[in-house]
């Protein structure tokens, strides 16, 4: 098994995983074909992670890109940035910038 990681990203970790959840399981072309048809924020990231752990598997471990699977994908939430909005009458309120690290892993496809 094979992995990738974008740590960091600054993206909610909740949003980004609405878009992993849609490749867990399935095949990289598979997944890259959904994740190019995905109309959400979080998509264009998710693929560079896919392609980082496809590059990995090929370069690293010898594994052929057509027979690789994505077995795990999940998104663990990063440290919150914390920011401050001017409100009425002097007040001011909390924003929250949410960051997430992305992990993929992918591995060759058993053969049943």
């Amino acid at each position: 098994m094979v992995n990738a990681t974008a740590k960091y990203v600054r993206i909610s970790p909740r949003k980004a995983r609405q878009v992993v959840d849609l490749i867990r399981g399935k095949s990289v072309q598979e997944a890259k074909a959904v994740l190019m048809l995905t109309p959400r924020g979080a998509a264009p990231v998710v693929g560079k992670v896919l392609a980082s752990a496809v590059a990995n598997a090929e370069n690293n471990n010898d594994m052929m890109a057509d027979d690789l699977v994505v077995v795990r994908a999940f998104v663990d939430e990063g440290p919150t940035l914390k920011r401050f909005k001017p409100r009425a009458m002097g007040r001011a309120t909390r924003i929250r910038k949410r960051t997430s690290h992305i992990t993929i892993s992918v591995d060759e496809r058993k053969e049943s």
